[in-house]
């Protein structure tokens, strides 16, 4: 039988279900209490004046990012008091704020991982997964063959976190079959979440914070990041990043006889444990004909002119058609994480008013004084990669960076396109500690914080200098310019 993949909807492994008990009762009493402050100041003072409404949007943003690294409230509960904030005070319309929702972002995602839990169903992704494995003759081997495979899964799942559970029933499998092998199975252990979340950066859907960069670069220059525009940059990235940290979880994790000695791996037996029967069947072929179209027609969006939503949509309910589809509506629409899209289109709207309200360019005036262009890519680099230490979530880091990074490229004469996307593929790395990502969490039985550390003190400054090589030296020759 194929592997199920359950999406979780919450942001944080500890909040599965939703903040605990005690925590509800601090929630809902600052919801309370901010709703009926800010909401008895807007009726007795009418219309703000701009300059409160500046204050107001600083005030809520700031309140917003301290909530978010308190570790205390769910960070969706936090986003939408804060946005609801911003309306109370005029500083985000209310429209604006409900159309962030309903956006071509927000139906992207619906449709992709409706797309995604049909494609899943069918068990498609494991027979691909075995296919690859079977291949490996050396644990070297192996680890860049699990790497090549992980990074194939960036285009199926819009989620790092529905990613980490679709392989998890993966490494179990392999876990068992090396189970002679502890360094190996430990070194696996730390693989899969690195690549998962290094790898998401190839595409314009593996991570939300992608399309809520895309959104707020789209509404401040008029220049968003298409589908195939995505790939081109992210893709590469992707790759050498998810190798690069192969090798190095390898050095760091096993020694120099485990890389050198000889595997041996039953393809049939893993299709047993797995459940995948030995031939292909229908489903699988018209699945992976399926993905193929719409990757496809997602790179190809200057020739025919669809949206990639559009698309999507197409292949959702191609996946969910009866008879030929391989799950129903219902079923792939309840495991959609409802919880992620709201949080996306909240963060999204505090974005736009931090831009819209003048906020984003005088504190990018104020940081940036006398500053350079080279001086500024570090910066933003280095401060994008060390985000996740106060601020768990992709999303929220994009939401509070990318509104400084865009006025602060065009401050220097930089382009802001090709800062902003340094800025988020640097967020990518998110390793330093279990609570950092929800995939880390997930596979954290299998190794300690200690080798988290370890690993991240080598992966980190490696990731930041290949964004900064990248940005630099391959981006500009891909039609990316820093200027």
């Amino acid at each position: 039988m194929p592997v199920r993949t359950e999406y979780a909807t919450p942001l944080r492994p500890q909040r599965a279900v939703g903040v605990e008990r005690g925590e509800r009762g601090w929630a809902l009493g600052i919801t309370l209490a901010a709703l009926g402050l800010l909401g008895g100041a807007a009726l007795l003072m009418g219309p703000p004046p701009g300059g409160l409404r500046e204050t107001a949007v600083v005030v809520v943003f700031a309140a917003a990012v301290v909530g978010w690294v308190s570790n205390r409230f769910d960070d969706t509960h936090i986003a939408l008091v804060a946005a609801t904030a911003l309306v109370l005070f005029g500083a985000l319309d209310a429209d604006d704020l409900f159309a962030t929702l309903g956006g071509e972002q927000i139906w992207l995602l619906v449709a992709a991982f409706v797309l995604a839990s049909g494609v899943s169903r069918t068990g498609l992704t494991a027979r691909a997964a075995v296919a690859l494995i079977g291949r490996a003759r050396t644990a070297r081997g192996l680890v860049h063959l699990v790497t090549a495979g992980l990074l194939l899964t960036a285009l199926l799942v819009p989620s790092t976190s529905g990613r980490a559970a679709l392989v998890l029933p993966v490494f179990t499998v392999l876990a068992d079959a090396f189970a002679d092998r502890r360094r190996l199975v430990h070194a696996l252990a730390l693989l899969f979440p690195t690549v998962v979340l290094l790898s998401a950066v190839a595409t314009l859907v593996g991570a939300g914070a992608h399309l809520i960069t895309s959104q707020l670069l789209a509404e401040t220059t008029g220049e968003g990041i298409g589908f195939a525009q995505w790939l081109l940059w992210g893709a590469p990235l992707a790759i050498a990043s998810s190798h690069l940290a192969a090798e190095l979880v390898l050095l760091l994790f096993t020694g120099r006889a485990d890389r050198r000695a000889r595997l041996t791996v039953d393809a049939a037996e893993l299709r047993r444990a797995m459940g995948i029967p030995k031939h292909i069947r229908r489903t699988e072929i018209r699945a992976a004909a399926l993905l193929l179209a719409v990757v496809v027609l997602w790179s190809t969006e200057q020739l025919h002119g669809l949206p990639p939503a559009l698309i999507a949509l197409g292949g959702a309910l191609l996946v969910t058609s009866p008879k030929v589809g391989a799950v129903k509506l219902g079923t792939a629409v309840a495991e959609i994480p409802w919880s992620m899209l709201l949080f996306m289109a909240a963060t999204t709207a505090l974005g736009l008013a931090l831009t819209s309200s003048g906020v984003a360019d005088a504190m990018a005036a104020a940081v940036l004084h006398g500053s350079s262009g080279p001086a500024l890519l570090v910066s933003v680099v280095v401060a994008s990669a060390l985000a996740h230490l106060l601020v768990q979530s992709r999303s929220a880091r994009s939401s509070v960076l990318i509104p400084l990074v865009i006025p602060a490229a065009a401050a220097v004469g930089m382009n802001p396109v090709a800062l902003a996307f340094a800025s988020t593929a640097a967020a990518g790395f998110c390793h330093t500690l279990p609570s950092s990502a929800k995939p880390v969490a997930l596979f954290s039985a299998h190794y300690t914080p200690r080798d988290l550390l370890t690993l991240s003190a080598a992966l980190g400054p490696a990731l930041v200098g290949l964004v900064l090589l990248f940005a630099t030296q391959v981006w500009p020759v891909l039609g990316l310019p820093l200027k």
